[in-house]
């Protein structure tokens, strides 16, 4: 989802009819700080990696069963998981000593 463009280009309106879903959906997205298109005034633009995201929310509950709070807390997982990976590749690419983990958890003495 990464290499989508971010670049805000669709109305509400045409967002929805692209995802098969109501204006008001997507609306309840951005209420609940899952999806967060660009504002040009009071109009919201949607960018493709935007309608991606959504298509992503929409796999979760519809095919997953998953509620909004358990969407959110997957993004938001998915995302720091992806951070991580960018960190290790840059370290990677730097050389730079990865700390590994310690063979025996302090919680285990």
């Amino acid at each position: 989802m990464s290499d989508l463009n971010r670049d805000p280009v669709y109305v509400i309106s045409i967002a929805a009819e692209r995802l098969g879903m109501h204006p008001q959906t997507l609306r309840l997205y951005e209420r609940e700080g899952l999806v967060k298109p660009a504002r040009r005034g009071s109009n919201r633009l949607y960018s493709d990696w935007d309608i991606e995201r959504v298509r992503q929310i929409q796999r979760f509950t519809q095919d997953m069963g998953v509620n909004l709070a358990g969407v959110e807390i997957i993004l938001n997982l998915l995302e720091q998981v992806h951070a991580l990976q960018i960190e290790l590749e840059e370290m990677r690419q730097h050389r730079l000593p990865v700390p590994m983990l310690d063979a025996d958890p302090p919680y285990r003495r």
